[in-house]
């Protein structure tokens, strides 16, 4: 496998920093790294294989004499929307991580082991890497499908306060040490108290009462499973933890399903692991699943009718929901083997 010249672009945010980390553990092959940030991080540097990398503010002329063959986008949509475009005409693979290109229908939305194929061997262009709820979900959903075909999805999430990035955090670690100095606390970065709270919103609220994270992944699931009249409805909520998204997911399907096979299928998928046995009161938690990049799925079971299955399922939002998933979208759109 010859090198390959990879672009970090938001090398200095949470999910940034995370793509470096998982780079370098899983030895892909990079020839030379470009750590790209806003001039905000002029004078900050990366660590990469024990060596520091000064961060390149990201600007058009910092771009065009760089031969640069992946480019990993955390920077937000607006960044995206201005500076994909830039690094995929000069040759690159741009893989983004923002909502930015999600629903173009020109733009592969992926999660390699449920539609991986349509990526393989493209080798410039922009692909999507989904909202990090919607990730950890449809490898699941995509099982059952298989087995009894889906008829409608219910999903509740409990995401953790770094989907909102490091503000996201620093409000929560602020907020606990606030309150417990007796003094009040105004919310900043989320719309309300997070601190000991629960908010059954996400993003903002749309004229039909869903807020933006809860169509996202409404409109990514139909798209990644190829279902445009998926019958999916979703409630997301932001819980005072710092990383790992958990979901409650109910499926009705069409057939009788068979529990045991699903949990036989989970079982023997590479990219998800079964903790559940109730009598041993094993399921994953959010720790569990924390740097990890697999899907953690649990509480498994199936209503009398045997058409109706629902399951607790957790990941890392950070990891799984975000840089191991794009960085497995490189390694399936590329060809990189480990072999």
């Amino acid at each position: 496998m010859k090198l390959l010249n990879v672009a970090v672009i938001g090398a200095t945010g949470i999910v940034g920093k995370e793509f470096i980390t998982l780079i370098e553990q899983r030895n892909f092959p990079v020839g030379e790294l470009f750590p790209f940030a806003s001039e905000r991080s002029l004078g900050e540097f990366v660590e990469y294989k024990k060596k520091e990398i000064s961060i390149i503010p990201l600007k058009k002329e910092n771009i065009a004499d760089k031969k640069i063959d992946v480019a990993f986008f955390s920077a937000g949509s607006a960044v995206s929307k201005e500076m994909a475009s830039v690094f995929s005409k000069k040759g690159a693979l741009v893989i983004d991580n923002s909502s930015a290109f999600r629903m173009d229908k020109a733009v592969p939305l992926v999660v390699p082991e449920v539609n991986g194929d349509i990526v393989k061997n493209m080798k410039t262009g922009i692909i999507a890497n989904p909202n990090c709820s919607t990730i950890q979900m449809v490898p699941f959903l995509d099982i059952v499908n298989k087995h009894a075909g889906i008829e409608s999805v219910f999903v509740s999430t409990y995401q953790s306060v770094s989907g909102a990035g490091k503000k996201g955090i620093e409000e929560l670690k602020d907020q606990v040490v606030t309150l417990f100095s007796g003094k009040s606390s105004d919310p900043q970065v989320f719309p309300q108290r997070i601190a000991f709270n629960l908010i059954p919103q996400i993003g903002p609220f749309y004229p039909d009462g869903y807020c933006e994270e809860e169509v996202k992944m409404i409109n990514e699931t139909r798209k990644i499973l190829g279902i445009k009249d998926l019958d999916i409805d979703v409630t997301t909520v932001r819980v005072p933890t710092f990383f790992s998204h958990a979901e409650t997911v109910v499926i009705n399907t069409k057939k009788e399903c068979d529990t045991a096979k699903i949990k036989k299928q989970i079982e023997n998928h590479s990219e998800m692991i079964l903790m559940d046995d109730p009598e041993e009161l094993l399921y994953p938690t959010l720790i569990d699943s924390s740097r990890r990049n697999e899907v953690f799925i649990g509480r498994l079971r199936s209503n009398d009718t045997k058409r109706r299955v629902s399951a607790w399922v957790v990941a890392d939002n950070v990891r799984k929901g975000a840089a191991y998933n794009a960085l497995r979208i490189a390694e399936t759109a590329l060809g990189v083997s480990y072999e």
